[in-house]
């Protein structure tokens, strides 16, 4: 599917985040704010970017994603299922005692998940040395990570960007999902990570700021990334918490809780899925 179908994406996008409503309600618990506003951002990864295979998860010279921001999976989850990598009524096992789709994602019961994360920083940690490991094998595989504004409190991330920086890691993308919102309330409020562009430049990063809710910037800043050589990537997303859903919408205290039936089924109304 061409990339100039905008529709097509955001219509794999709305069942991304359907699916992320209805999985979350059917747990009972689990993070629906930050994997709505990260639901674009990883249907462009899977849909229109990667190089990978659902039908060989492991194949070699595969790209890679890592959820540095491992609470979101519910949107990972639900973008590996629409992409085909398990079937999506799967997905209503999520949380559950003995289910693989567990509130983080693991790496060794779930196909598609290259890395087990939840503890904030290691995700991108790992990614920079994937991207590390692909240069010393050479077999041109490219490494993306989602990483959370929040997460960027977090000084791991800098030791990590700078070992990025430091090693010129062109095929290493970083995108930060800044929704200005994390557990406690507004990132400004808790510990600012302002400005973000500025910090990842100082490290020896490309920077490019986006909309993150909007295909046509999302595609521009992936293919930029591609062409930009001899240092690593951040693509600095502006999204919305909550995204498509109008009482989740900008609202922290939707950060990690489950939904209602009766607000799961207007959630699933307003993205125009089906019950």
């Amino acid at each position: 599917m061409k990339r100039e179908n905008r529709e097509y994406y955001e219509g794999i996008a709305a069942k991304v985040r359907v699916d992320v409503i209805k999985a979350v309600y059917n747990g009972g618990s689990g993070h629906p704010g930050g994997s709505l506003s990260a639901a674009d951002l990883v249907t462009a990864l899977y849909f229109g970017e990667m190089n990978i295979d659902p039908k060989d998860p492991a194949k070699e010279g595969r790209d890679r994603f890592v959820l540095s921001k491992g609470h979101a999976v519910p949107a990972q989850y639900a973008v590996l299922a629409e992409r085909g990598y398990y079937d999506v009524a799967e997905l209503s096992s999520l949380r559950h005692l003995g289910s693989k789709f567990q509130g983080h994602g693991n790496m060794h019961k779930v196909p598609g998940i290259e890395m087990s994360t939840g503890s904030l920083g290691q995700g991108f940690s790992v990614a920079v040395g994937m991207a590390i490991g692909s240069r010393l094998k050479g077999d041109g595989s490219r490494v993306y990570a989602l990483l959370g504004d929040g997460e960027l409190q977090e000084g791991l991330i800098w030791e990590a960007a700078m070992a990025a920086g430091h090693y010129h890691l062109d095929d290493l993308v970083a995108i930060v999902d800044w929704n200005g919102l994390q557990i406690d309330g507004e990132n400004d409020s808790v510990m600012t990570v302002k400005p973000i562009d500025e910090k990842f430049k100082a490290f020896g990063w490309h920077v490019i700021m986006i909309d993150g809710h909007n295909f046509d910037e999302i595609f521009a800043a992936l293919d930029e990334a591609r062409e930009t050589k001899g240092m690593p990537t951040c693509i600095v997303a502006k999204t919305v918490k909550g995204k498509g859903v109008s009482f989740m919408e900008n609202q922290a205290g939707w950060h990690g809780k489950a939904p209602s039936e009766e607000q799961a089924r207007q959630a699933v109304e307003e993205l125009g899925g089906e019950w």
